[in-house]
């Protein structure tokens, strides 16, 4: 085999930046703060406070390999670290403060970090976990000089740490298969596991998701990650943005309708993204106050499944096109994104929405997916047959940090815990997780489908569906529903509801009306609603679900 003569040049987080200052140095970048008014700079200022951060982080001690722990929200301050500490060759731990206390001191611990950044009105966490903080020597609060407070920690003060600096500072060069980003799982079961980006990773996966079969970026966009940038890296839109050269829209902390939709038709965003939890209560917030979402034309939505009558009603009333995607802390995130293709395009629109708000998305080049059988055996890609879901790429996990074992088999395959059909034009469709599948009766029944077709019941806010002990069936499923306020919801006109539009055996043996708990991503929190609820069993005197 004859070796190549092209440049190995690496695929680094710092030659983004670069790039970014001299192809679209105006750029604007929009941050709203904790505490402070809105900021706004550009990319070439976004490139100095960057440099800035990495001579004061090395002030501080950091050096290539070491860990920085941030705790912070969706600012300009968290963004500079995205880029000031992978750029000395160490490596970001973006901690999730949505995490309960034990889950948050684990990871700061795992992770091995000696600095905390955090904002400022994340200081009572702060406070309250720093006692069992062995390792972190150094607090930095994310604030400016005036609001700075100490707060008993001896926090430093970041704008002062970089004010004091003076931006001359040359990137170094490292190995494109440097650790840059650890990131954690959720930790539904057991601690979180952490996952660390590769530089390598991270640029691939931002040159991928912003391709037209995917996020389709250009640079007369308009972007607002509304995914948060301590889980997944906001799913990569902090480098992907920089790359096209679009305007970077920043929300904070303030994940409500009222404040988003106030960045996105005064900012004038285009494209933004987060969890169905997000999507369902601005949708609400448009109707309530009779409002437009300005000039937003794409809106992706991950973590779980959209109910389709989310996306018809953002693209019916509001001419929104809703990109639903599949992904997973292990994919960096991104696996697949609903577009379309000239080949669903040519069985009319009708048919090509149908299979676009249906589906999670369809293959992108760079992640290889296939669904096996429980003896490992691909299954058809016909979009009927099901199997557990594996993936492998450039971007997908090898083995988790700090562990031994490698966390894919030994073809490199990662297995997601997701159960899903493929079809003939590569669209993925998630049925369910495998711990939350329910078995009734030998045949499956799929929760995600019971809560999409709840989640479209008039006066529904949430819908999660768990399956319960049964005494003949093995599992029934119960839906628990949160409703909107001042709905008037009864059992009977929720399934009344539900009934034509899933099989009759598949309803639900019981509604129960109660809030439903969220993750710390915003997704349903089943376990929480198994833990709960799991005790309503069904009676076998009250009859049986009919199999017709």
């Amino acid at each position: 085999m004859k070796a190549g003569q092209m440049q190995a040049t690496p695929l680094s987080i710092p030659s983004i930046l670069s790039f970014a200052e001299r192809a679209h140095g105006r750029r604007e970048i929009v941050s709203r703060l904790v505490d402070e008014p809105l900021w706004r700079y550009d990319f070439a200022g976004l490139g100095l406070r960057a440099r800035k951060a990495a001579q004061a982080l090395q002030r501080l001690g950091v050096n290539a390999g070491d860990t920085v722990s941030s705790l912070a929200w969706n600012t300009h301050r968290h963004l500079e670290l995205f880029y000031a500490v992978p750029g000395l060759g160490a490596v970001l731990h973006t901690a999730n403060p949505r995490l309960h206390d034990e889950q948050i001191v684990y990871t700061l611990e795992h992770a091995d970090s000696t600095i905390l950044l955090f904002d400022r009105n994340l200081l009572p966490l702060v406070q309250r976990i720093a006692p069992q903080l062995r390792r972190i020597k150094t607090f930095v609060m994310l604030t400016d000089i005036e609001r700075h407070d100490g707060g008993g920690l001896d926090a430093l003060c970041y704008e002062a740490l970089i004010a004091a600096e003076s931006g001359v500072h040359a990137w170094p060069s490292f190995d494109e298969n440097a650790g840059a980003i650890l990131c954690y799982t959720s930790g539904t079961t057991g601690h979180p596991k952490g996952v660390l980006y590769s530089h390598r990773a991270i640029v691939l996966h931002a040159m991928a998701e912003s391709l037209a079969s995917a996020f389709g970026f250009t640079a007369f966009d308009v972007i607002m990650p509304c995914s948060s940038l301590y889980h997944a890296t906001a799913w990569g839109l902090p480098f992907a943005t920089l790359i096209c050269g679009a305007k970077f829209v920043l929300p904070g902390d303030r994940m409500d309708a009222a404040s988003l939709h106030e960045l996105i038709v005064s900012e004038g965003v285009t494209f933004t993204g987060g969890v169905p939890t997000i999507w369902t209560a601005y949708l609400n917030w448009l109707e309530k106050h009779g409002a437009t979402p300005g000039a937003l034309k794409r809106l992706t939505i991950g973590g779980s499944a959209v109910p389709r009558v989310m996306a018809e009603t953002f693209h019916a009333r509001y001419g929104v096109e809703v990109l639903q995607i599949w992904g997973m802390t292990e994919t960096c995130p991104l696996g697949v994104v609903a577009t379309p293709t000239p080949s669903l395009a040519a069985r009319g629109d009708e048919q090509m929405r149908d299979i676009i708000w249906t589906r999670q998305g369809r293959l992108q080049f760079g992640i290889e997916i296939r669904c096996v059988d429980e003896s490992g055996n691909e299954v058809p890609q016909d979009g009927v047959s099901s199997g557990a879901l594996q993936v492998r790429g450039p971007w997908v996990v090898q083995r988790y940090y700090l562990r031994d074992e490698d966390a894919t088999d030994r073809d490199g395959w990662f297995d997601t815990g997701d159960v899903a059909t493929l079809d003939e034009d590569g669209f993925l469709r998630i049925t369910d997780r495998k711990k939350d599948v329910i078995k009734s009766g030998g045949e499956w029944i799929s929760s995600i489908d019971l809560e999409n077709v709840a989640a479209g019941c008039p006066g529904v806010k949430f819908a999660g569906v768990i399956g319960v002990p049964h005494p003949k069936w093995d599992e029934r499923p119960v839906l628990v529903i949160e409703a909107l306020p001042d709905a008037a919801l009864t059992r009977d006109a929720v399934l009344a509801f539900m009934a034509p539009r899933v099989a009759r055996w598949w309803l639900p043996d019981d509604v129960v009306f109660a809030d439903v708990p969220l993750t710390a991503t915003g997704k349903i929190d089943k376990k929480l609603l198994r833990e709960r609820y799991s005790s309503l069993a069904r009676d076998p005197a009250a009859g049986e679900p009919s199999r017709t």
